[in-house]
């Protein structure tokens, strides 16, 4: 039985992504070629690795023992890099970072941006997912850093305090609601929204939050970002949830009036997660690091 660390990345791309497609192309790998090494892997094993369905891949259980000894081969190997490192010219590697919405379009760009200028060797495979798929990433080892919202269940994780990050109601500044200060979702939820595209994290997590109330949110449009959610509702198109720093870098407060949102789910904070009783590799230290001794935004 002879696999290379090639082949052991692959299958973790294979089995994070559940598809051989999305795997190979982590891979940097012909769709051909990805899977002529998983059967290659399965061949000398004498047992399947995956289970091939319609709509993607997942790990038999041979496969995620498999996983399990990929993961601590693969760190170790980042570990040997990095401490080798130290005799040459700096860090190199790469470092898988998951986070959410919030994280991804306004925390992260800055000082992960300065990371990278002060690190040419290194690399971020950073990738938006829900809070709670984050979390649950990190536990099965196919993430080295999560950021999460900490509403989310971060058992079996070592978090700390990233970035507050409270959720706020925008209006136009002639809306009836312009000049309070807090609103309840309860109230919120009655008006007309400018939402974020279907699907985003965020917006499902607003979403669930109305329907506690027994409401349903309805939107006028939807847009791809937090700017063009502040653009549309400076228009007068609708009302808009967004993080508060989002509204404080892309409202014009002429145009925009911002609102606590008086819930406790709104009033939230961001931490960064890794896993507990395990080295991180001297680059994903180093990105914790730097990422925790950096100025908010």
């Amino acid at each position: 039985m002879r696999f290379d660390l090639t082949d052991l990345k692959l299958f973790l791309h294979v089995a994070a992504s559940g598809s051989l497609t999305a795997g190979a192309a982590r891979s940097h790998m012909a769709l051909a070629s990805a899977s002529q090494r998983v059967r290659g892997m399965e061949d000398a094993l004498g047992v399947p690795l995956l289970l091939r369905r319609a709509r993607g891949v997942e790990p038999t259980e041979a496969g995620r023992t498999l996983l399990h000894h990929a993961r601590r081969v693969l760190q170790q190997m980042d570990q040997l890099h990095g401490d080798l490192a130290a005799y040459g010219q700096g860090l190199r590697g790469q470092v898988r970072l998951l986070c959410n919405t919030s994280a991804m379009a306004e925390h992260l760009p800055v000082p992960l941006a300065r990371f990278l200028a002060a690190h040419p060797g290194l690399s971020v495979e950073l990738e938006e997912r829900p809070s709670d798929e984050t979390a649950e990433a990190l536990r099965r080892g196919d993430a080295d850093i999560g950021i999460v919202s900490d509403a989310v269940d971060v058992a079996g994780l070592q978090a700390v305090h990233f970035r507050p990050d409270p959720l706020v109601l925008v209006v136009p500044r002639g809306h009836p609601l312009a000049a309070s200060r807090r609103v309840g979702m309860a109230d919120a939820a009655a008006l007309e929204f400018v939402g974020l595209s279907a699907g985003n994290p965020l917006q499902e997590h607003i979403a669930r939050q109305a329907r506690r109330f027994g409401q349903r949110l309805r939107y006028r449009v939807r847009v791809g970002s937090f700017e063009a959610v502040c653009r549309m509702v400076e228009q007068g198109i609708g009302a808009g949830i967004v993080p508060r720093a989002a509204a404080l870098r892309y409202g014009r407060p002429a145009r925009l009036a911002r609102l606590a949102i008086d819930e406790a789910w709104a009033r939230r904070a961001l931490l960064l997660c890794t896993r507990p009783g395990e080295t991180l590799a001297p680059p994903a230290a180093a990105l914790v690091r730097s990422l925790l001794a950096a100025d908010a935004p």
